[in-house]
């Protein structure tokens, strides 16, 4: 191995100053210090970590080349007393070399930047991959992330169309080793969903995130059988397949970091939500808690009123005001989700019967007061008549 600096070899200030790093032995015994004034070369053994660090009254601004020549390497006294060839040990050991001043190639800092990004990247696991795991899996693909799936029906083909490796074996799915491993099943088949993993094969420090509509639940869940190793995110995206078929922008996601690890662990969490930040998302912390009691009154009732609409089989008609329009659309939002979603919403989440309570006494309120009005019309008729007929006798 020659070190070589400037691109005049007949400097008049040859200092270079080569200090190895030691494996074991007098770290003295490895260091050369070149004053020669023609060209300058330094000889060490490999397996040798150095760094060429140029001393600031020595040498010359310039290129610094590492010629590496393993037929003209010498062993080192080390390498020698083992008895060990030098080209063997070149094989064998690794070497790195740090230099000052040296010059890269054009695209170097192009292609660190590219390493860093792709450092940047995830992993992400999908299970469940019905029409919401398909939806998220598109744009996670699209953000350049490696995707992986797996689900009780096979996929296969639908997932290698979007560029998704599909697993039909969950133990070969868990075997990846994803960083992330998003949950995507039904309310009603979360338990069993979590269950049927196999937890022992995940990397200890994989994020598991949920999807749900509900929170509480979920977040029991998952604190009740994921070893304490695993972190937990919980997040509700506030829109699905078609109110984001073509922008998440302006749209909400719901989270709640429920178990993140300090150090690496955290950046995962982070990079994962950066996916949504990035796609235009606003972005709302809450706790699950806080959650379920603010969706009581606001998804469930919609998906309730929707529904009830929907059961009254309500048409457009050609006089339409733009206010009917939207209870169709309500309609037609609502019922096109299945059954069991709605259910969901209702069965797991503690605050729903409250507000059917709450929708129930509402309507009964509304209702007392459009017939008191109506009972004191015909009162005032009714007694007007009487009066009337008083009048003429």
């Amino acid at each position: 191995m020659v070190v070589k600096s400037g691109s005049d070899a007949r400097s008049t200030r040859p200092r270079m100053e080569v200090t190895t790093v030691n494996w074991g032995g007098d770290p003295e015994r490895h260091n050369w210090r070149s004053t020669d004034k023609g060209r300058r070369r330094h000889r060490v053994g490999f397996g040798a970590h150095f760094r060429a660090r140029e001393r600031a009254d020595a040498l010359p601004k310039g290129l610094i080349e590492i010629l590496v020549d393993p037929s003209t390497c010498r062993r080192t006294q080390r390498s020698a007393q083992r008895g060990s060839n030098s080209t063997h040990w070149a094989r064998k050991n690794k070497f790195l070399v740090e230099a000052l001043d040296a010059t890269r190639p054009f695209d170097y800092e192009a292609k660190q930047m590219a390493l860093l990004e792709r450092q940047k990247l995830l992993k992400i696991g999908i299970v469940g991959f019905g029409n919401f795991g398909q939806f998220i899996a598109d744009r996670f693909v699209k953000a350049g992330h490696t995707v992986l799936a797996t689900s009780r029906t096979s996929y296969v083909d639908v997932a290698s169309d979007m560029g998704v490796e599909f697993f039909t074996d969950v133990n070969d799915f868990a075997e990846e080793h994803p960083d992330v491993v998003v949950v995507c099943s039904s309310i009603l088949s979360s338990e069993t969903v979590i269950r049927s993993l196999p937890l022992q094969r995940f990397k200890r420090k994989t994020l598991f995130v949920d999807v749900l509509s509900v929170k509480e639940y979920p977040k029991k869940l998952m604190l009740k059988h994921l070893s304490p190793e695993l972190d937990i995110l919980c997040t509700h995206p506030m829109f699905g397949p078609d109110s984001g078929r073509d922008s998440w922008e302006g749209l909400k996601l719901m989270y709640d970091k429920v178990r993140i690890r300090e150090g690496d662990r955290e950046d995962v969490c982070e990079r994962f939500l950066k996916i949504f930040r990035d796609e235009g998302c606003e972005m709302v912390e809450m706790t699950c808690e806080e959650h379920d009691k603010i969706a009581a009154s606001t998804q469930f009732i919609t998906h309730t009123v929707g529904r009830v609409l929907g059961k009254m089989g309500l048409e457009t008609t050609p006089i339409n005001t733009r206010g009917y329009d939207s209870l169709l659309n309500l309609v037609e939002n609502t019922t096109h989700d299945s059954f069991d979603l709605y259910y969901g919403l209702f069965m797991y989440n503690k605050n729903a019967t409250e507000e059917i309570d709450r929708l129930e006494h509402a309507f009964d309120s509304i209702r007392k007061q459009l017939f008191s009005e109506l009972h004191g019309i015909l009162r005032k008729e009714i007694f007007d008549d009487d009066s009337n007929a008083n009048g003429k006798h």
